[in-house]
């Protein structure tokens, strides 16, 4: 009894993987057959939502770094950093974009006030990335 209870519970073991693969990539794709019109597509199950999404969406690291970039422009690149700081520590979601953010405004830093007084608004935010830009830019 043991001994077909285990080659049972082998061939469950080897097949059940199989077919939870095969219906689980079935529930998520239209097969042409099952269609009742002809324009009919094989589609996974998030193709749709990522073509619905409107354009004008922009990703919030975007809005971010054109907020302190006018910022720095109107102000000063050390008032834009201590933004830029406050943002991250307030959305930590943010900080994968920090060091990005911090070399753009380095390198507009050096645009607008030369690389020498681009220099003197450098401070340790996002690892020195402003000083990074500034140092790469001049």
């Amino acid at each position: 009894m043991t001994h077909t209870a285990r080659r049972i519970g082998r061939t469950l073991a080897l097949v059940l993987p199989v077919v939870m693969v095969l219906s689980g990539t079935l529930a998520v794709t239209r097969v042409p057959w099952a269609a009742h019109n002809s324009e009919s597509q094989v589609l996974t199950a998030s193709a749709e939502t990522v073509s619905k999404k409107p354009a004008a969406v922009r990703a919030p690291q975007d809005a971010l770094r054109d907020r302190l970039l006018v910022e720095l422009r109107q102000k000063d690149p050390g008032t834009a950093l201590t933004d830029l700081q406050r943002t991250v520590e307030g959305r930590p979601s943010l900080a994968r974009h920090c060091m990005s953010i911090a070399k753009a405004l380095g390198r507009a830093a050096v645009e607008q006030y030369g690389p020498a007084r681009a220099q003197r608004f450098s401070r340790p935010v996002c690892d020195t990335s402003f000083a990074s830009g500034v140092a790469q830019f001049s």
